[in-house]
């Protein structure tokens, strides 16, 4: 069984799960193969991707001052005459090879993976039911969700599917705005013209624009005369992450969850990635989780699929997975989660290439071991281009992902499971999310713990330069343990000496690619989590 779905692709009998948060908690559980995976990759990959110049680019194309608008205006003309609509439709798909990907990303240790179903900018990159605006029907013509589940079904993956889309009814609202200052001032952007008249005899012919960009809740009013109190109405008025159902337009969240159904009974997704704080729009993200949870039931009849969201009360960590969103946990979670970030900009952006500017796969492989010492799963996501391509910057990142896991994977990492502390050392991580940026390199004094297969992994985040003690091991932290066998793995035996004050060893010198050693310690009494 692969997620509730039969090998022939027949739906397990879904068995209904109540629509409040008491039965969905009765009904909830992690399955292992989601706390053995550790390792996922995601394709953040939307046509969003197309103008390579970052996140976001739907909607800060339409703001005055903003470099996407400044890209936008030299390279697609202006917002008024050419909006993020024709970006929809420029999005091709031409040189995607997902098998190829696919089998990339499984010789990288990856064991799920997650397709982006829908960004915020509201094209659905599936075969829709609900939402004439998607992939089969604009850019690409192909049913991208289902193409990347069937590569990934065969190479024998879990499968993931991101929504993002809850939240395109105040993330569009910009393309109803107008430049404040320049020649035109005062002219409204193509979503505040648009209709599906206007659609006669052109490429979207039969489409409505308002459906994509959702129709207007709050426009920004007439008469706003400098681009600094342009920004300033919207940080005001649209400033915030709005999860509520939108008051001009409920109807956008009931049609939000017949495309989250569809979604799920098309693909059978073994992980749904939700980008929202708890469950979207009340009840309607309440009956989406019970639906889901109803459909993803395994051959014994407990749950066998996972969905995530950020910022959880204790009290919804009884029936979801908490996504940390490019952030650190500062300790051991009694619950399995799940951290998210990228080694880029979550859409492509061409100046990472050309600056070199990724985040390189040894910091990869300390935030791995990091989360996973703390229980935690690592979604990672490669940004692909707009032709479906990654560039050569990327694939060295996974080459050396590939390396590492190749030699470690096995031994700490997969079905492993935590110690009784997560590590120890001198690097105190940044705590909650969207702060990857103040995080401090971590050194060879740097600990992580895993236990896995009766033996203790202690996982050095960088490579050391001279002998290492770690305090933890020594005979004062645990007293009537002995440490019968310690080697490097990959590697031989090594010699140690432990004390009071903890457990001395030094490593050989690092090899040309070696980066962060793990040593698999043996003994009584170390193992017990």
């Amino acid at each position: 069984m692969l997620g509730g779905m039969a090998a022939s692709g027949v739906a397990a009998t879904a068995a209904p799960v109540s629509p409040n948060w008491s039965n969905l908690r009765s009904a909830f559980s992690v399955p292992d193969w989601f706390r053995d995976a550790k390792f996922g990759i995601w394709a953040h990959w939307s046509a969003q991707c197309v103008p390579e110049a970052g996140d976001w680019y739907g909607r800060l194309m339409y703001v005055q001052g903003h470099p996407m608008y400044a890209h936008h205006l030299a390279h697609y003309g202006h917002p008024a005459d050419t909006g993020f609509i024709e970006i929809e439709n420029r999005w091709k798909a031409e040189h995607w090879q997902p098998e190829a990907l696919i089998d990339l990303y499984k010789r990288a240790g990856a064991k799920y993976f997650m397709a982006l179903g829908c960004h915020h900018d509201n094209l659905d990159a599936f075969d829709s039911a609900h939402h004439a605006w998607n992939s089969t029907r604009v850019g690409p013509k192909r049913d991208i969700v289902g193409t990347w589940e069937k590569a990934v079904r065969r190479a024998g993956l879990r499968f993931g599917i991101s929504n993002h889309s809850s939240h395109a009814w105040h993330w569009w609202q910009t393309a109803y705005g107008y430049d404040a200052e320049g020649p035109r001032a005062g002219e409204r952007y193509d979503a505040f013209k648009l209709t599906k008249a206007d659609g006669k005899g052109t490429w979207w012919d039969g489409l409505d624009p308002q459906d994509l960009y959702c129709g207007p809740s709050f426009v920004s009013p007439d008469g706003i005369g400098s681009i600094a109190a342009m920004n300033a109405w919207h940080d005001v008025h649209d400033g915030r992450w709005m999860e509520f159902v939108p008051p001009q337009n409920p109807a956008f969240a009931a049609n939000w969850l017949a495309r989250q159904k569809d979604m799920v009974e098309k693909y059978r997704p073994d992980v749904v990635y939700l980008d929202d704080t708890g469950l979207p729009f009340g009840s309607y993200g309440i009956e989406a989780l019970a639906h889901y949870y109803a459909q993803g039931k395994g051959a014994d009849g407990g749950l066998d699929v996972v969905l995530t969201a950020k910022k959880l009360t204790d009290y919804q960590r009884g029936a979801l997975v908490e996504d940390v969103e490019r952030g650190f946990s500062d300790r051991l979670r009694p619950e399995p989660w799940q951290t998210c970030t990228c080694i880029g900009d979550w859409h492509y952006n061409r100046a990472r290439f050309e600056q070199k500017s990724y985040v390189p796969a040894e910091q990869v492989i300390q935030r791995l071991c990091d989360v996973v010492a703390k229980n935690g799963n690592l979604l990672l996501s490669i940004p692909v281009r707009g032709d479906g391509t990654i560039d050569s910057e990327e694939e060295k990142i996974v080459a050396g992902i590939t390396r590492w896991m190749a030699r470690n994977g096995e031994a700490a990492i997969y079905r492993s499971r935590p110690w009784r502390i997560f590590g120890e050392g001198p690097t105190a991580v940044p705590v909650g999310v969207m702060n990857e940026g103040e995080a401090k390199p971590f050194t060879a004094e740097d600990v992580r713990f895993t236990v896995k297969d009766g033996a203790l992994c202690a996982i050095l985040l960088a490579w050391p330069t001279g002998p290492v003690t770690i305090a933890a091991l020594g005979r004062d932290a645990l007293p009537g343990a002995t440490i019968e066998h310690v080697r490097l793995v990959g590697g031989g035996p090594l010699a140690i000496d432990r004390s009071d004050a903890g457990l001395r060893l030094a490593l050989p010198p690092a090899g040309a690619g070696d980066v962060v050693p793990v040593v698999r310690i043996e003994g009584r009494g170390l193992a017990a989590t």
